[in-house]
């Protein structure tokens, strides 16, 4: 990981990010997200999101890894999302080809580096598919604590674009510098 980079992304990303992200739902959130949405309009769908959260980045930080082939994965943070839980991770993906390589931890103790200097309060949480156990696995690597289940929201608020009554686990912080003492 010597060339490993990181950057602040700008509106210009918004392409690259939109695919990682349409990728990583295709391969990740089969069973939660109707295949029809995933094999359908999600790239259509993360492009809108990336295109608006990049071109007026108010009270967030998107953070892109990069090497010298390109985008390998990014993370996005909301800060002082939620009064009680405290700043929202609320994407991070990773490249398939870089996935287990410490791509992601780097991300997420980048997000919180950023909730710790730029949020009002300590705390950070995000959410992760209850069916995604590997997922699980890494964010308790860095020190998160499952505290609760609801509902998945539907992408875009479109009822069809969810399998069922999917859930999703709140994975928190209760403070942003445990996450980067953890290290997994």
């Amino acid at each position: 990981m010597t060339s490993l980079r990181f950057r602040a992304a700008v509106a210009e990303d918004a392409e690259a990010v939109a695919q990682l992200h349409a990728d990583s739902w295709r391969r990740h959130y089969r069973g939660a997200y109707a295949d029809a949405f995933l094999d359908g309009d999600v790239v259509a769908n993360r492009r809108a999101v990336w295109s608006s959260r990049l071109a007026a980045p108010a009270a967030a930080a998107t953070v892109l890894a990069e090497d010298d082939a390109g985008l390998l994965g990014f993370v996005h943070v909301v800060f002082d999302a939620d009064d009680v839980w405290g700043s929202l991770v609320d994407n991070l993906h990773v490249t398939n080809a870089r996935r287990r390589t410490g791509v992601g931890g780097a991300l997420l103790v980048r997000a919180a580096e950023a909730a710790g200097e730029r949020a009002g309060g300590r705390a950070v949480y995000l959410w992760v598919l209850e069916q995604n156990k590997a997922a699980q696995q890494f964010y308790r690597a860095y020190g998160g604590s499952c505290v609760e289940a609801a509902p998945v929201p539907s992408p875009g608020g479109v009822p069809g674009r969810l399998n069922g009554s999917p859930k999703a686990l709140r994975m928190a912080w209760s403070d942003a510098s445990l996450v980067a003492r953890s290290g997994g």
